[in-house]
């Protein structure tokens, strides 16, 4: 057999006798030979060695048949029918040789796998391991014929690369060829070449392919091109990601199709990509940096597949810091961008909207849940680093910034807490591991922090109970330890804490023992605050166990310890139990009583909810309440008064402070005693069998409250010790005890005026008592406000009837038109000072509702029946306004102002508090008043919100031009600014797409150009309502410069000597107008550069990573960019309208100073926009647009000497006004303000100068740049070297003729706008 003939000869030791048995035969049999013997896999080592031993590469003969033998064996073990350690045998074999061969053997090779390659004819792409021998060998060749020419090894190398990239690929050959450059000595350029050629096939991979692909791409990143591989990787996984989320979106319209990826399969393969190149950094730092880089240099272009893969790498120590600055500084800039471009209709319309990173942040939480736990743990830190950084912050004084939980998530900073707090509530639903660090780390956070407010993590903290009670009861241990901390906690933490973990409390026996436990424990605590979290804790307790049906009393009183009392978890209610637990709650309270006033404070105002949620505990508070009064109710009928007041009230040293805060003691019981009659009168007839206690109770209370009201009317100020002459001043102990007398006083009789008008049922004779009572309670207010008046100005204190009282009441004095209350209710409208009452307590209400989210008094921490509240009084209101308006009421002229007024201030109020704390339901707010009823109630929901708060604007609008038609002396300007202020809030919640908005727009610009009355206040408030709505319709520039012309006309020249063309686009600048105009119209000015300043940021940002691109592509696109050219005209109008500004004569102060102020700014941004077109042209040889050099013009020609002349008579001004001053004052004084004033000019001054020299400086760099002479427009500047004194020159000019002082007064002129000014003849 040949095959045993050549391994013996290859044994022996004579060559010549192998090679000569070798030529011998031929081609078909040699090959027959490899192929038999490979495939049995016996002796094919040896038999390849022997060819090898027998083929001596310096022969021809030799050469080719080693050449023969490669390429046959290289598809022998592509082919897959050999045995895997035989194919590798073989090529090791192979590999071992190679370099011997000659350089046409090597390129022949090479042309076989590229066609291999090409050709798709790889098989199982064994062979690949020889190719990067292959190139090497190749690669140190000397020369090779190519074509007709020659080349070295080097050369054809590339081209053979070159030829690969450039060919078509079998994508099941993708991972093959990319595992097998790695061993291939690449040039830069060849790796970028070849890393593209990678990148395209992705799209063509099955996405099972694509994990081990990119491990493969990032080893071979280790050679360079890192940041494009990452990039690439990104930029697939996104266009997936979109791809995904179109492909939703469109199947909820056709579900037929068959979707290309399944979400599940496209997530897995994600998380496995990530785990990669977190692997990988891990091992190449150099890898990571990059990839920090390159986010950071994208401005901050992320996806949630780049903010999946940051997350994963912060779980990289020396990553974490970095990764979570640029997450926050990322969502906070979105944000911030987003209220930018939210807040103008021109930006809105230059640039397209964008997904938001909260978004992405949040779709990322979602795409987690497919087994990304190498991301959760960095969201869990993303979250609360969001919640620190951005929550709400501790106000001055340790007071909390605002009460209450707003609803809407209004400032970036808002948004981005709220955004970490969904990110850990989404977290916690969807993964289990992460939810025990997530309650420890929140819980945590409400025990340390007790010096900033929490309300944002006991919001967290309350979601969480509510989507997953069960989960937390698995963690009931972390809550009870946080019990422990009850009494060290600030009231309101407490407050939230309890009121969030309370539905656990239901179900949890044990947590609720350790919470009683540790109140009991708060109840006798050393400090106040301990003691109240005790009694907040105890009411939440009453207010939410019930006690379903009734025990005899007997029963109850038995003391049954809670613990004792074993309630089963899964059955809802014990009533037994629960009736113990509470009575002995109970018993615990009434320690309270004998404690500080603000204990009884918030005892009171819980027991009337409680006895609302748990009937059956009435009686006993009822007692409770009854025997506490009886310590301060004078029981002889013909004493006066009937309250006892110095029992109210203790002192301590020469302090005298409130004990027992009887008005509210009152006002507990009153509405504990309605509620119960109101309960007991529909089932009287079954109550025949009650308790006698309690109706004896009932009975006593309301004798009391009768004998307490008849002597209380009875009662003259002299009763309580507080005439007139009483002394009132908090400075000594009888002023306090006197203020503290007539604040309870005041409290007695508004709680006995509404106890007696709701048990009136409309009778006239207790109506008649009600004014009494009323008049009674007037005197006393007034005297407080005169009294306290001389001092500092104090409000009257907070009245004490409840907000359903205030609703009802409101609706009957004003709506209620029944004809059998008509004579009772005359009997209240007869009163002007009581209307004018009833209205300001609603305010005080709203008002108290809009800082605190709710009210004193019954229901009113419960927010819908406020809002119901909150809408009856709308109505009226609104009803008492339109229909009477201040005009027809007939009071005196100081008191013109009266009901309508206190009407329509309220609405102001209450529009506001319904956006800040209900936005959701302003159209319920609208709805609920019956006078839209007739215009637009029968439209569609849909566009209700606009519809209803047009018709709304639409009755103000008619209002406000009611009292513009009239005459200047009988303009109301508070109302009038009201008015304004009322459609500045309901205007906002227009759609500014919408039609109605246009129409308030075009009314609003009607009107200023129509109104001249000379009041500042209302033309502020008027320009602002027109600046606010404009915006948002549209760039406010044009306004700008028509505004600046009307200013300028009204308050003349800086030159006296030129005389203003006469503009009057609008009436409402008028003389006395035009300074607060001014400020507004700099504001604006303000915002128009901030924008501009923004676009520029912008477009700086996309400039980096555009530079090497070739000019000549990008200069047409250059020429017509939108967002250059927009900001451009922009900045050209805003130059227009300074330059009015610049020229008029105003007021030396804020006006002066605030316009330097605008102007270096303006040069500020100019000077941005300069280095700009530097940086661009430096990239690439552009022309300038035509555009920037008309700015430039304009600025230098027209603004800059206009300021120099500005700078002249702002200075000049300065020195008249110290020179006025030292006449008028004395000398210290004089200069003292002139030195004031002139520390505010030197900073002004040199600014603006500095800015101006900057913008010129960067223009001669741009000129010298683009070949463009910008320079040609600029004047030279003011010499500032020295100050030629004006008093003296003008001396020496007086003793000229006349010729030579009229060439001195013509000289500024040259600079001077010519359009504009005409000199007085």
């Amino acid at each position: 057999m040949m095959m045993e003939k050549i391994v013996s000869l290859s044994d022996g030791e004579n060559i010549d006798e192998l090679q000569q048995y070798l030529s011998s035969l031929t081609d078909d049999q040699l090959t027959m030979v490899v192929t038999n013997s490979a495939l049995k896999g016996k002796d094919i080592g040896a038999i390849v060695k022997a060819i090898f031993k027998g083929s001596p590469p310096s022969t021809p003969k030799g050469a080719s048949r080693r050449l023969l033998l490669y390429q046959h064996c290289i598809p022998l073990c592509d082919s897959g029918d050999l045995q895997t350690e035989v194919a590798s045998d073989i090529l090791g074999l192979l590999m071992l040789e190679t370099h011997n061969l000659p350089g046409p053997s090597l390129a022949q090779l090479a042309s076989l796998f590229v066609d291999a390659i090409k050709t798709g004819k790889m098989g199982n792409g064994k062979s690949m391991e020889l190719f990067p021998t292959v190139l090497t060998a190749l690669a140190s060749t000397e020369a090779l014929s190519y074509g007709k020419g020659e080349l070295s090894g080097e050369e054809y190398k590339k081209q053979v690369i070159n030829s690969l990239c450039s060919s078509r690929w079998d994508p099941q050959c993708v991972i093959h060829l990319t595992t097998m450059f790695r061993d291939v000595p690449l040039s830069p350029e060849e790796l970028q070449f070849l890393v593209e050629k990678v990148l395209r096939m992705f799209l063509k991979l099955d996405l099972q392919e694509i994990p081990p692909l990119v491990y493969q791409l990032l080893l071979l990143a280790a050679k360079g091109c890192k940041k494009q591989v990452l990039e690439g990787i990104i930029s697939y996984f996104t266009e997936q990601d979109l791809r995904q989320k179109e492909e939703q979106n469109n199947g909820e319209i056709s579900d037929l199709e068959v979707q290309s990826v399944p979400e599940d399969q496209l997530r897995h393969v994600e998380g496995t990509a990530i785990l990669h190149i977190v692997f990988a950094m891990r091992l190449d730092h150099e890898l990571g940096r990059e990839f920090l880089k390159s986010l950071k240099g994208s401005q901050g272009d992320l996806c949630p597949f780049s903010i999946a893969l940051l997350l994963s790498v912060a779980r990289i120590p020396r990553y974490e810091e970095q990764v979570f600055e640029l997450l926050k500084g990322a969502i906070s800039k979105d944000l911030k961008n987003e209220q930018l471009r939210h807040g103008s209709k021109f930006l809105q319309d230059l640039l397209p909207q964008r997904c938001s990173l909260a978004q992405m942040i949040l779709d990322t939480v979602k795409n987690s849940v497919f087994g990304w736990d190498h991301v959760t743990q960095g969201l869990v830190q993303l979250g609360f680093i969001l919640m620190d950084s951005f929550g709400p912050k501790a106000a001055p004084f340790g007071k909390t910034a605002a009460e209450g939980a707003i609803v809407t998530a209004k400032t970036p900073t808002q948004q981005a807490c709220r955004l970490g707090g969904q990110v850990l509530l989404e977290g916690f639903k969807m993964h289990e591991p992460i939810r025990v660090e997530i309650l420890e780390q929140v819980l945590n956070r409400l025990v340390t922090k007790t010096a900033t407010p929490v309300t944002h993590f006991i919001e967290l903290l309350s979601d969480i109970v509510v989507s997953a009670p069960m989960i937390l009861l698995e963690s009931s241990s972390k809550v009870t330890e946080t019990f422990d901390h009850l009494s060290y906690l600030p009231l309101a933490t407490v407050q939230g804490l309890l009121k969030a973990v309370q539905p656990l409390l239901k179900v949890s026996m044990s947590m609720k023992d350790a919470l009683i436990l540790v109140l009991r424990k708060a109840m006798f605590s050393s400090q106040l605050d301990g003691r109240k979290s005790a009694l907040t804790g105890f009411l939440l307790l009453l207010k939410n166990f019930r006690v379903l049906g009734s025990l005899s009393s007997s029963q109850a009183s038995q003391t049954i310890s809670s613990s004792q009392v074993q309630v089963d978890v899964h059955s809802r209610y014990n009533s037994a139990a629960n009736e113990a637990f509470c009575l002995e709650i109970l018993s615990s309270l009434r320690r309270c009583l004998g404690q500080q006033a603000d204990v009884r404070l918030m005892l009171y105002e819980g027991f009337h909810d409680v006895i609302r949620r748990n009937s059956q505990l009435a009686s006993s508070i009822m007692q409770t309440l009854l025997s506490q009064l009886r310590r301060y109710y004078e029981p002889e009928q013909d004493l006066l008064p009937p309250v006892k007041l110095e029992s109210c009230i203790s002192a301590q040293g020469d302090q005298v402070f409130l004990q027992e805060p009887l008005s509210h003691l009152l006002s507990c019981t009153v509405h504990c005693l309605l509620w119960y009659q109101g309960m007991s009168q529909p089932n009287a007839g079954e109550s025949d069998n009650d308790d006698d206690d309690e109706g004896g109770v009932q009975a006593e209370l309301q004798s009391l409250l009768e004998s307490i009201t008849r002597r209380m009317i009875k009662c003259e100020l002299e009763d309580f010790e507080l005439d007139k002459s009483a002394e009132f001043s908090v400075v000594s102990s009888v002023g306090v005890k006197n203020s503290i007398y007539a604040v309870l006083v005041m409290g007695v009789y508004e709680v006995l005026m509404e106890y007696n008008f709701t048990k009136a049922n409309y009778s006239k004779s207790v109506f008649e008592e009600v004014l009494e009572l009323f008049k009674r309670y007037n005197k006393m207010a007034q005297i407080l406000r005169e009294k306290s008046g001389k001092g500092k100005s104090s409000k009257s204190p907070r009245s004490l009837l409840s907000i359903g009282f205030v609703s009802t009441l409101l609706t009957a004095l004003f709506r209620d038109s029944t004809q059998s209350r008509d004579e009772a209710l005359t009997v209240l409208r007869s009163s002007g000072d009581f209307l004018r009452y009833s209205v300001s307590v609603a305010l005080q209400k709203v008002t108290q509702l809009e800082d605190t989210g709710h009210t004193d008094g019954p229901d009113g921490q419960n927010t819908d029946k406020t809002f119901r509240h909150l809408c009856d009084i709308t109505s009226v209101l609104m009803w008492r306004y339109t229909n009477i308006p201040c005009a027809v009421e007939d009071a005196g002229k100081e008191k013109r102002c009266s009901v309508s007024l206190l009407c329509l201030e309220g609405l102001l109020r209450i529009f506001s508090t319904c956006l800040l704390r209900y936005p959701a339901r302003l159209v319920q707010l609208l709805s609920a008043n019956d006078v839209s009823v007739g215009e637009d109630s029968h439209g569609p929901e849909k566009h209700s919100v606009t519809e209803k708060t047009s018709f709304y604007i639409r009755q103000f609008q008619r209002a406000l031009f009611t009292q513009l038609s009239g005459v200047e002396e009988d303009f109301n300007s508070k109302e009038a600014q009201l008015l304004v202020n009322i459609l500045s809030v309901l205007s906002r919640q227009l759609e500014p797409s919408s039609q109605q908005f246009g129409e308030v727009i075009t009314w609003t610009v009607k009107v200023c150009k129509e109104t001249s009355f000379e009041d500042a206040a209302f033309s502020k408030g008027l320009l602002s309502l027109l600046f606010s709505l404009h915006v948002l319709y549209k760039s406010p520039v044009s306004l700008l410069l028509e505004l600046c012309q009307d200013i300028h006309s009204q308050l003349g020249d800086i030159d006296q000597d030129v005389e203003v063309e006469q503009q009057s686009h609008f009436a409402i600048v008028n003389m006395k107008t035009a300074a607060p105009a001014t400020l507004l119209v700099l504001s604006q000015v303000g915002r128009v550069l901030d924008e501009v300043d923004w676009l520029i940021a912008k477009k700086k940002g996309q400039l980096v990573p555009d530079k090497p691109s070739p000019g000549d592509a990008t200069q047409a696109v250059r020429q017509e960019d939108p967002v250059e050219k927009a900001l451009t005209l922009q900045l050209g109008a805003l130059l227009t309208a300074l330059n009015e500004l610049v020229q008029t004569a105003l007021p030396p102060g804020v006006c002066t100073n605030t316009l330097l102020g605008e102007l270096s700014r303006t040069y500020t941004t100019l000077t941005t926009l300069v280095k700009y077109y530097i940086q661009l042209c430096s990239g690439q040889q552009g022309v300038l647009p035509v555009r920037l050099e008309k700015l430039v013009k304009l600025s230098g020609s027209h603004l800059t000497p206009q300021c120099y002349s500005f700078i002249t008579y702002v200075q000049s001004g300065e020195l008249a006004g110290v020179a006025d001053d030292k006449k008028k004052k004395k000398e210290g004084e004089a200069v003292n303000s002139a030195s004031v004033k002139l520390l505010r000019e030197t900073k002004a001054i040199p600014n603006l100068i500095y800015s101006i020299e900057q913008y010129e400086k960067y223009l001669i760099t741009l000129s010298k740049k683009s070949k463009v002479n910008l320079m040609q427009y600029m004047k030279l500047s003011t010499s500032r070297d020295f100050r030629i004194n004006a008093a003296t020159l003008e001396s020496a000019l007086q003793e000229q003729d006349d010729s030579q002082q009229t060439t001195v007064s013509q000289q500024p002129e040259e600079s001077q706008e010519p359009r504009k000014k005409k000199r007085k003849q």
